[in-house]
């Protein structure tokens, strides 16, 4: 009988997982009633939607992420413009989740232009964490010297309804704001394992389960500082810090419950877009859905 030469099992190759890569472009000129649409792409799984505004809110684009989710390795990015004098919002339909990665970072990039007398808000509803997932997120915001923009950031870490902690993966959050052309604010944050540490430090989160990032870029920056910190409720255990730079009004909001954090940003947010741009106070009603 012949033998049969032992020849060692191929390993299988590596799954070639599918990934997103989305696309959204979004313009606004001025019109004879207001906002008009110049300008718009979009590739999947980037979506946007347009809803009647309600009486005393502006032209609102709604963006909608039709993969019901982010997963590692996929991609999206953003780039909403204003022209001189265009009053906007853009904001999403619900939470972004993003899910456990099995390596690759998540890549989310907004990028926000605003002409001359253009007020633009970027007002996504918050970004939830599975445990393991990894993000790696940018803000541009490019801004004229009459311009103003108010743009938001908000985390919340593992499924807190459902007793998840966040206690593997990674965030890289980065802020670029230019003002006429020039660098005006930069920021990052970094959060990478081991994760309990950074967590359980006073100088780090100290057991905040939730935080956001609120930014206003204009001529009134020390307005719109005051506003937050008069819209901060001390009672509800949400720590928030309000610094104005120049142009750009930064504030922090750190929480160990996520929805009293979600709250005290409406408050924070509202009363910035009424005091400085005469606004409602509240925000576009799928916020409170």
């Amino acid at each position: 009988m012949a033998m049969v030469p032992f020849e060692p099992p191929v390993p299988p190759s590596p799954a070639r997982l599918q990934r997103s890569d989305g696309v959204g472009r979004l313009g606004f000129a001025a019109g004879p009633a207001g906002a008009r649409l110049c300008d718009l792409y979009q590739s999947d799984p980037v979506r946007f939607l347009f809803p009647r505004p309600a009486p005393g809110e502006p032209t609102t684009a709604v963006v909608v992420t039709t993969s019901g989710g982010i997963a590692g390795g996929d991609r999206i990015a953003l780039a909403m413009a204003a022209d001189a004098g265009v009053v906007a919002t853009v904001t999403t339909q619900a939470a972004e989740k993003v899910y456990r990665s099995l390596g690759p970072d998540a890549h989310l990039a907004a990028s926000v232009s605003v002409g001359d007398g253009g007020w633009l808000e970027w007002l996504p509803q918050e970004t939830i964490l599975f445990d393991g997932a990894r993000l790696r997120r940018r803000t541009d915001l490019d801004v004229a010297a009459g311009g103003r923009v108010l743009a938001l950031e908000m985390v919340v870490f593992g499924r807190i309804a459902r007793g998840e902690a966040f206690t593997r993966g990674a965030l890289r959050e980065d802020w670029r704001v230019r003002v006429d052309g020039r660098p005006a604010w930069a920021d990052a944050l970094r959060l990478v394992e081991p994760l309990a540490p950074l967590f359980a430090a006073t100088a780090g989160l100290a057991g905040a389960r939730a935080l956001a990032t609120l930014v206003h870029v204009g001529p009134a920056a020390a307005a719109a500082r005051e506003a937050v910190r008069d819209a901060a409720d001390g009672d509800d255990g949400v720590r928030v810090g309000a610094s104005a730079i120049g142009p750009v009004m930064v504030a922090r909001f750190l929480g160990g419950d996520a929805q009293i954090l979600r709250r005290a940003v409406l408050r924070a947010v509202g009363a910035v877009r009424s005091r400085l741009a005469g606004l409602p106070e509240r925000l576009p009603e799928l916020w409170y859905g």
